[in-house]
């Protein structure tokens, strides 16, 4: 019992002795221009995915016509490379939304 007693009283000073730092307090890194770093890639990253969603917009409607065109025992390669490029984009595109 006595050791527990001298243990604890040698973390309590120990974690005493250093200085506590206060991240809370850190001013956010600002660009050469004064915008705040964060807000610049947030608003990249945002123009980024409406050009990634338009361009998944015009794959699914190139899909959708090689799909209308071809009967349903026929499935075309390029049917096949455009599914890939979609999955592909999409994973992109949660992947950057989700990172946050």
């Amino acid at each position: 019992m006595r050791r527990w007693i001298l243990i604890a009283g040698a973390l309590t000073v120990s974690a005493q002795s250093f200085p506590q730092i206060d991240r809370t307090k850190e001013e956010p890194f600002r660009l050469p221009n004064g915008k705040l770093q964060s807000e610049e890639i947030l608003k990249a990253d945002h123009e980024q995915t409406l050009k990634d969603l338009a361009e998944l917009k015009k794959l699914l409607v190139g899909l959708e016509d090689e799909l209308s065109k071809n009967d349903r025992h026929v499935l075309s390669i390029g049917a096949i490379k455009k599914l890939e490029d979609v999955e592909k984009l999409s994973k992109k595109i949660r992947s950057r939304m989700t990172k946050r």
